[in-house]
C-alpha cells in the first residue's frame, strides 16, 4: 500500500502481514493477518514513529521511500522495543546513520541488549517534547502496556495519538486504514478484543492507569501500531479498552463460555444437552471444542462472560489435555472470579474434576455445580446435564 495521509504532514506508511501464521509465536493470525503501522511526520525535521517486523524490512523501506529518502530522517521514535515494532532497526540504521533514536530510559538498556545500539540515542522522560518545526511531539510513559519501557507519542497540533500496542488489534488492513471506511467494523472490533485478551489483558491495571493518564488529551485520531486507525469516533476504541480492562477485577457480561473436549463422543453428547439447557434461558452462549480451537479464540469469550462451563472426560486420572491447555492459558491471563460448572465422563477412574479445580484454584472460580457420569450418558443423565446448564445460566442472568 502506498503512503496515506493521516493529517497534514503526517502519513501512514505501514506494512500488512498476511504470511505470518503465529503472532508472538503463539497466537494464530493465518486467516486474519496483522498490520504493522508506522507513521512519518514531515516538517523541518523528519520523524519516523514506530517500525515493522524484520522480515518485512525491505517492504517497509519502500514505504518510507514513497515519501522521503530514509537518509533524510532526523528522528526515529521507539515507542516499544518488542521486535514486531523494531525488527527493521538494523536495516534502517544502515540507511539513516545520522538519525537519533528517541527512546524511554528503560528502552535505552533494551536497545543495547536487542540490537547492540548504545550511541545515537535521545532519552526522553514523561511529558518531554520534541520540536520538528511547525509540529511537535510529546512523549508519555505507559509502563506495562504491555512492556515496562512502553510510551506513547502525541502530536498536540494535529491531535493524533500514536498509541503503540494500546488500542490495537489483529487484522490486516484491506486497502483502507480508517474505521469510517469499513462496513465490517464489527470484525475489527472483535479482532481488537482478541488482541486485547491475547496480548494485553494480563496488564489490565496498567491499561486503566494509562487511559486515565491520557484522558486530558484532545484526540482526533487514535493511531495504534496494529489494526485500524480511529477517527470517526476515536473515543470508541478507548472506551472498549476501558471496558475490557475492567473485566480483570469487576463482573463481566452475563453469558456463558462452554469449553469442552471429548475422546469418544460421550462428553460431547452431554455437552449438547448442557448447551440446550443454557439456550433455553436466553443466556448468551459461546461453545468451543478445545481440541480443535486454539485458546486465542476461546480467551475472549472467557474474558467477557461471567460464567464458565467446562466439559471434559477423565484422561489417565487427570483432566483431558486439550481442555487443560485452554484452561492453563486462562490461568496465565488471570481470568478471575467466574462462576463455573463442570461435567464429564469417566471410565475406570475419576480425576478430571479434581485436576480442573486444582488448576483453577488461583483464579478463585466458584464451582456452582459439577456432574460426572460413568461411560455413556443415559436419558436421565442427559436431563441432568440440561438442568445443570439452565441453572448456571439463570444464575448468570440474575434470575436465581
Amino acid at each position: 500500500m502506498p503512503a496515506i495521509d493521516v493529517k497534514p504532514g503526517i502519513y501512514w506508511i505501514g506494512v500488512n502481514d498476511r504470511t505470518t501464521d503465529l503472532f508472538e509465536g503463539v497466537w494464530p493470525i493465518t486467516q486474519e493477518g496483522v498490520s504493522y503501522n508506522s507513521y512519518l511526520v514531515l516538517d523541518e525535521k523528519k520523524a519516523l514513529i514506530d517500525m515493522a517486523a524484520g522480515h518485512h524490512g525491505v517492504a517497509f523501506m519502500e514505504q518510507i521511500r514513497d515519501l522521503v529518502d530514509p537518509s533524510e530522517l532526523d528522528y526515529i521514535i521507539i515507542n516499544h522495543m518488542e521486535p514486531d515494532h523494531t525488527g527493521a532497526i538494523a536495516l534502517l540504521r544502515s540507511l539513516a546513520p545520522q538519525a537519533k533514536f528517541v527512546v524511554s530510559a528503560k528502552a535505552q538498556e533494551m536497545m543495547a541488549a536487542y540490537y547492540g545500539i548504545t550511541e545515537g540515542l535521545q532519552v526522553v522522560g514523561d511529558g518531554d517534547s520534541l520540536s520538528l518545526g511547525a509540529q511537535s511531539l510529546s512523549f508519555h510513559m505507559v509502563p506495562f502496556v504491555h512492556w515496562p519501557e512502553t510510551m506513547v507519542t502525541y502530536a498536540p497540533g494535529a491531535k493524533v495519538l500514536f498509541s503503540c500496542d494500546a488500542f490495537g488489534g489483529y487484522g490486516a488492513l484491506r486497502g483502507d486504514i480508517f474505521d469510517d471506511q469499513h462496513a465490517d467494523l464489527d470484525y475489527y472490533i472483535q479482532e481488537s478484543l482478541r488482541y486485547y485478551v491475547n496480548i494485553v489483558a494480563r496488564f489490565s491495571g496498567p491499561v486503566l492507569r494509562a487511559i486515565e493518564k491520557l484522558a486530558g488529551m484532545e484526540i482526533d485520531i487514535v493511531a495504534p501500531s496494529h489494526g485500524l486507525l480511529w477517527r470517526r469516533n476515536p473515543g470508541q476504541i478507548i472506551d472498549l479498552y476501558r471496558t475490557w480492562a475492567t473485566y480483570a477485577t469487576e463482573p463481566a457480561q452475563p453469558g456463558i463460555t462452554l469449553v469442552y473436549g471429548s475422546m469418544y463422543g460421550n462428553t460431547e453428547r452431554m455437552m449438547n444437552a448442557v448447551a440446550q439447557g443454557v439456550a433455553s434461558t436466553g443466556c448468551p452462549l459461546a461453545v468451543f471444542d478445545a481440541a480443535r480451537t486454539h485458546a486465542s479464540y476461546i480467551l475472549p469469550a472467557l474474558w467477557t462472560h461471567n460464567g464458565v462451563i467446562v466439559g471434559a472426560p477423565t484422561y489417565e486420572v487427570s483432566l483431558f489435555p486439550p481442555v487443560a491447555q485452554a484452561i492453563e492459558m486462562a490461568v496465565h491471563k488471570r481470568i478471575m472470579n467466574r462462576k463455573a460448572a463442570y461435567f464429564g465422563s469417566y471410565g475406570w477412574s475419576k480425576g478430571a474434576l479434581r485436576g480442573l479445580q486444582q488448576l483453577t484454584d488461583p483464579l478463585k472460580w466458584e464451582w456452582v455445580d459439577t456432574f460426572e457420569f460413568m461411560g455413556a450418558p443415559t436419558k436421565e443423565s442427559l436431563h441432568q446435564g440440561e438442568a445443570l446448564g439452565a441453572r448456571l445460566a439463570r444464575l448468570m442472568l440474575g434470575e436465581e
